[in-house]
């Protein structure tokens, strides 16, 4: 049995990566996919159509998640394509490293934005809908850079401990409408952004996780699943490690 049949999700940020990766969990699991990320392009077009070959409904949508306006009327657009939305994966973010000597109002203000601002108006945006059919689960996406901090990515450890903070403090206002809020910390996972990264960056990372290999997109993906079905029916304001054990 599918474990996600009938269920209908968002996922912003989900045209690459772990993200992409999610949506393909969730319609290989039977949930119909609405998933957002800056622009449509042919990568949007064709995401769509991996999607729809597990036989589900799906739509991209250019959208950012930044903006309060914009993710409001994207919300409209998705409830009026698919008339609900039963699970909310808030997944878009973005790095934009320096040392805080060196960092910029902009660099600032981008990653606190796109990383944290974002989640509040997914969430509020959608907020009315989960309350009125008192149910939906709320997936937010942050780092293990989030729980223990990281040289040079201050903003982006910030906005990721922020989202730690909303989320165990939303699952305590909503909880009593059978909304579930929790979070995910991956670690080092290869996705494209770190394929960039030197083989000797990489093999310093491996020791530092006990289990020696970064994690895959579908490690994380697993975990989505797991926390969007009725498998998780009792979990909520937890924040889940996916990291091989780098955070233990």
């Amino acid at each position: 049995m599918k474990l996600l049949k009938g269920k209908t999700a968002m996922i912003t940020g989900a045209a690459r990566g772990i993200g992409k990766a999610i949506a393909m969990k969730y319609a290989e699991q039977g949930a119909h996919v609405a998933f957002t990320d800056l622009i449509r392009d042919e990568n949007m077009e064709a995401v769509e159509k991996e999607l729809e070959a597990f036989g589900v409904k799906a739509k991209g949508y250019a959208s950012d998640a930044s903006s309060f306006e914009v993710t409001e009327n994207t919300v409209k657009d998705i409830l009026a394509d698919f008339g609900t939305v039963d699970i909310l994966v808030n997944n878009a973010g973005i790095t934009r490293d320096n040392l805080l000597m060196r960092m910029t109002e902009d660099q600032w203000d981008m990653v606190i934005n796109v990383n944290l601002k974002s989640v509040y108006n997914v969430t509020k945006a959608l907020l009315t809908t989960f309350m009125k059919q008192k149910s939906g689960s709320i997936i937010n996406m942050g780092s293990v850079v989030g729980l223990s901090g990281n040289a040079g990515q201050s903003n982006y450890s910030a906005s990721k401990s922020g989202l730690f903070g909303f989320t165990k403090s939303i699952a305590q206002e909503i909880g009593s409408r059978n909304i579930r809020v929790n979070a995910i910390a991956p670690g080092f996972i290869q996705t494209d952004m770190t394929a960039a990264l030197s083989e000797e960056v990489k093999t310093e990372w491996a020791k530092q996780i006990p289990l020696r290999r970064g994690g895959d997109p579908e490690d994380v993906a697993n975990v989505c699943v797991f926390l969007a079905s009725d498998l998780s029916s009792y979990v909520t304001g937890q924040v889940i490690s996916v990291d091989g054990g780098m955070h233990t």
